[in-house]
């Protein structure tokens, strides 16, 4: 068994990071494995049986060419800057490189302490693995960029959080773990060179089309940008929280990142936050978009000596940039909900359209996942599905006659627009009663059934089948309010 790494952060940027040996877990066993992300991927398994990938995928065996580090940057954790975080809890075994040419990384997350564990265990409980590997596949079934879960390895140890609870590692698969903070921290160190360097492997990496442009600075910025305010506009689409929206958990290739205080809106409230750690609503629903703006301002600061000597000049070429975001976002989203609410082609008044939507299902107590599969039904002539959903049915009366209007208009017919919507709007996510009746199966009494079966579902959201029902419903409106935890 040979997997294909080729470690270019290793060699490459020495100084982003320190050697690590992952620590060596008393009785690996595979929780779960993502045997399709492993066929994608197209990793070689002969001859390995489950303990064997137990042992490879917790850090008991190291992979051959597998040469683990820890990487280092800094964050703005809630506002405030933290000058030196890093991987508490996390070994990056290398980067394999797939037959189509594709570069991601392997880490190990919950492998022990590092030299930037400030003071924590460097482990992870298996219901936080679990739900990273549960969520990130959710995202990954609907289409949203995201890193990947590979395998959960119970480690047959004890972690403490408040009680005792089982011990797991996780494998994540990531475009790379390139972070806003990873340049932020050599910003703070006054390290133009390592910066330098740090943003020519991005542009290699992830933004090749932008190698020969004349200012690597800018476009490293431009092209963040973009692929930032395309991620929050399809995670407010399928009503995603973050959670811990922090810069050291804004990546620079785009993915979702770090799901640890993160879920998925039932009951639509531009206000809804799950974090319990989350007092003031920083990252609520409503104020991903501007905190992303917030966050990517503080990566060209980071950037700005690259930009330009003058760092007058440096700020002013950054701003003009930075004025840019709402615009991408905006249309971005646009192009988000007009899918969702079956319109193929761009017309004037849509984003009046999408704000009078947001407008009309705040307070209403409305299902944000299953509002859009009752609109189908709406568009399939079946009326009455959408006006069920809401407190007040009369609520929904004047902006269903300004869709009705607005999908007239199209150019295919209603039925057509309506398989659309269904392609698009799942049926099933990760609600939160449910991810939480899986992960405490999973935790107190061994049992993976109910993860298994839900994690099939989220992993194809659109179409229904059978054994499914239930899973599509939220949890009943006298339940208590959801709260999530980061796990460490």
């Amino acid at each position: 068994m040979a997997w294909a790494f080729d470690n270019r952060w290793f060699r490459e940027l020495p100084g982003t990071y320190v050697e690590q040996t992952p620590d060596v877990p008393s009785a690996p066993r595979l929780a779960c494995f993502n045997a399709p992300l492993a066929a994608e991927l197209r990793l070689e398994l002969d001859g390995l049986d489950g303990d064997a990938l137990a042992r490879l995928l917790s850090g008991a065996e190291l992979p051959a060419g597998a040469q683990p580090i820890a990487q280092v940057y800094a964050g703005h954790q809630f506002g405030g800057f933290s000058p030196q975080l890093g991987d508490g809890r996390a070994v990056l075994l290398g980067e394999i490189v797939t037959p189509d040419g594709r570069r991601l990384d392997m880490q190990l997350k919950g492998s022990g302490r590092t030299p930037y564990s400030r003071g924590g265990d460097g482990k992870a409980a298996l219901g936080s693995m679990l739900r990273e590997f549960l969520i990130s596949e959710a995202m990954a079934g609907l289409g949203i960029p995201t890193t990947r879960s590979l395998a959960v390895v119970a480690t047959g140890e004890g972690v403490w959080r408040e009680t005792p609870l089982p011990g797991a590692v996780l494998c994540r698969i990531a475009a790379s773990h390139m972070r806003v903070g990873t340049f932020q921290y050599f910003a703070a160190q006054q390290d133009a060179g390592m910066l330098a360097k740090l943003a020519d492997h991005a542009i290699a990496r992830h933004y090749p089309d932008r190698m020969g442009a004349e200012n690597k600075g800018l476009a490293l910025l431009e092209a963040v940008l973009a692929a930032q305010a395309g991620l929050v506009a399809q995670w407010m689409g399928a009503g995603f929280i973050h959670g811990v929206m922090n810069t050291d958990n804004v990546t620079i290739s785009g993915e979702t990142i770090d799901y640890g205080p993160c879920a998925f809106m039932d009951r639509f409230a531009r206000a809804t936050v799950f974090s319990s750690i989350d007092k003031g609503g920083r990252y609520a629903w409503g104020n991903q978009p501007g905190i992303m703006h917030w966050n990517l301002c503080r990566f060209a600061e980071a950037l700005l000596p690259l930009i330009d000597e003058d760092s007058e000049k440096a700020v002013a070429m950054a701003v003009e940039r930075l004025e840019t975001f709402p615009s991408l976002y905006g249309q971005a989203l646009l192009n988000v909900m007009r899918a969702k609410l079956g319109l193929a082609r761009a017309k004037e008044g849509d984003e009046r359209l999408v704000n009078a939507l947001i407008e009309t299902l705040e307070g209403q107590m409305v299902d944000y996942t299953n509002f859009f599969r009752a609109l189908a039904q709406e568009a399939r002539g079946q009326e009455g599905s959408v006006r069920g959903q809401f407190l007040d049915p009369g609520a929904a009366d004047v902006w269903l006659a300004d869709w009705r209007a607005r999908l007239s208009s199209e150019s295919r017919d209603a039925s057509a627009a309506a398989d659309a919507m269904d392609r698009i709007n799942p049926l099933f996510i990760a609600r939160n009663h449910l991810v939480e009746e899986a992960l405490a199966a999973a935790s107190d009494n061994g049992d993976l059934a109910p993860f298994v079966r839900l994690l099939e579902l989220v992993q194809s959201p659109f179409d229904w089948r059978l054994g499914a029902k239930g899973y599509d419903q939220p949890a009943p409106l006298d339940a208590a309010p959801h709260v999530t935890y980061c796990g460490t």
